[in-house]
């Protein structure tokens, strides 16, 4: 996260800047060492789909990103300059703003810029690893190589996305159902049985009289309601993006007692192939903890990986601040174990990481697997009961109507 800080140096004179760090007590503990007095050290709020929002923007840009890297890849390892591949895969595109972008991408390229310069313009589009992994191609000669590994790594990304995506999509129509379902009850057939009900004048069971009060109220003060489905998910979506709310929301996702173990485990993977490609892709190991920190997404992991810059800042290994079991998979220490005795962090925490989304996509279906009979075993619970509460009664006049005849 970005911190705008206002202070004095050794000499005595006004500094005014920005400075990357986990916390504020790590932005604090940096400044110091560059001998800064803190005057006033402020957060600041980054935009999604920029720098600090641990992806290439919404998902649809991501895939468009993917598409042109895979492309582009293809294009330059076989011998075409980089702005006339640029420009034959813009001429595919439909018009709007990703072809717009292409073209001042490419623009800026004919003008002597840097690729990685050109795409800093547009951090909507191209974040950070993106950019840094491109400079590395670009200052090693090996821009076609580096634009592969790129289009792997992002190909990787959206397939993970999609299966998330994939996986939730139906526990979240389950929810709708029920909620539709309960909805339709108590607002329209329950009105039809109480008419019944009172015609027949007889004594209702305790579930059936509850049931017909649960409705009566709903009926009465359905405004609030309909405000309410309106107003939660608004508020739900401004207090994630405040920093007690995401905070709040994360500890939920990461302690939940079905969903923790796969969101530990995701977040696990991501970081373990952002830090690998980063590392592969000859990037400084300072440098690579920072766009990790960057593009981790999760609070708790972006402090993690500032732990590791400061070890890496005093000489130190990086093995200290992954090894938390609260965290981090055990296996994913133990690689970088290995891979500082060979010399080969990034090439194993990549292998590790493949290993580990395999893993992952077998865990979360088998987690939604078990969610879905149970939102299923839910939903024929309320409905069960609001239908015996709702037909009890006829059965007891038919039952006491038998008896008397």
């Amino acid at each position: 996260m970005k911190f705008r800080y206002q202070g004095y140096d050794r000499t005595g004179a006004g500094v005014s800047a920005q400075i990357e760090a986990g916390d504020e007590a790590g932005a604090r503990e940096q400044l110091a060492r560059k001998g800064i007095a803190v005057a006033e050290l402020v957060k600041v709020r980054e935009t999604p789909g920029a720098a600090g929002g641990g992806g290439f923007g919404s998902g649809k840009r991501r895939e468009q990103v993917a598409a042109f890297l895979r492309q582009l890849s293809v294009l330059v390892e076989t011998g075409t300059p980089l702005v006339e591949a640029i420009t034959s895969i813009e001429k595919q595109l439909e018009a709007g703003p990703w072809k717009s972008t292409l073209g001042r991408v490419r623009e800026r390229l004919e003008e002597g810029a840097q690729f990685s310069d050109a795409m800093a313009a547009h951090p909507a589009y191209f974040d950070p690893v993106c950019r840094s992994l491109v400079a590395a191609g670009e200052s090693g000669g090996k821009l076609g190589d580096m634009l592969s590994r790129l289009a792997v790594f992002m190909r990787q990304q959206v397939k993970l996305r999609r299966t998330v995506t994939g996986a939730m999509a139906y526990p979240c129509l389950l929810i709708c159902v029920a909620f539709v379902v309960v909805v339709a009850m108590l607002g329209f057939v329950m009105p039809r049985f109480e008419g019944l009900f009172k015609s027949i004048d007889a004594k209702l069971p305790p579930t059936t009289e509850m049931l017909m009060s649960a409705s009566a109220f709903v009926r009465t003060n359905w405004y609030y309601f309909a405000a309410l489905a309106v107003a939660a998910p608004v508020a739900a979506w401004f207090s994630f993006r405040t920093d007690a709310g995401r905070a709040a929301t994360e500890r939920v996702m990461l302690r939940a007692p079905l969903l923790g173990p796969v969101t530990r485990a995701f977040a696990t993977a991501k970081l373990a192939r952002v830090l690998g490609v980063l590392l592969e892709g000859r990037v400084p190991m300072l440098e690579a903890l920072r766009l990790t920190r960057s593009a981790a997404g999760r609070d708790a992991y972006a402090r993690l990986v500032a732990r590791a810059e400061d070890a890496v800042t005093r000489g130190e290994s990086i093995l200290g601040a992954f090894n938390d079991p609260t965290l981090i998979n055990p296996s994913v220490a133990e690689a970088i174990r290995s891979g500082e005795r060979t010399g080969r962090v990034g090439a194993v925490l990549v292998q590790i990481a493949d290993h580990m989304d395999e893993d992952n996509d077998m865990a979360l279906k088998a987690a939604v697997g078990l969610l879905e009979p149970l939102i299923l075993i839910g939903l024929g619970l309320v409905v069960g009961v609001m239908a015996i509460s709702m037909f009890l009664p006829l059965f007891d006049l038919a039952a006491s109507g038998g008896g008397a005849h």
